[in-house]
């Protein structure tokens, strides 16, 4: 008995994926449609993908991601936010937590960072 449908699957949802309809990146094939950034879920293309394991991402997300943290980093004023990217996956850093915990007897600042 033939077995139909023998087309590439889509690295994002598993469906069987025809040429028509097929991005290729990293070795992998997607449907146009779940071709998305794992983030923010914007339409990708070769220009704009970037590649973490196996997930995609647009460069955006995957900088605020991956990319350096700290001083400096930004691009202007628009990047001062108190986002702490819980959205993205990441997870708030100890030492804030550290701090908080710290009853106020009068202490300067400059001790309690390290």
């Amino acid at each position: 008995m033939p077995v139909w449908g023998g087309g590439n699957k889509c690295g994002a949802c598993g469906r069987t994926v025809y040429h028509a309809e097929e991005v290729q990146c990293d070795g992998r094939s997607f449907h146009r449609c779940c071709f998305l950034c794992m983030v923010c879920r914007k339409n990708l293309d070769s220009t704009t993908v970037a590649i973490h394991d196996e997930e995609i991402y647009c460069k955006s997300c995957y900088g605020k991601k991956y990319g350096p943290k700290g001083y400096g980093y930004g691009q202007g004023a628009g990047t001062l936010n108190m986002d702490r990217g819980e959205r993205l996956g990441i997870k708030p850093e100890r030492s804030m937590e550290v701090l908080r915990s710290v009853p106020d007897v009068g202490i300067p600042c400059m001790l309690l960072r390290r």
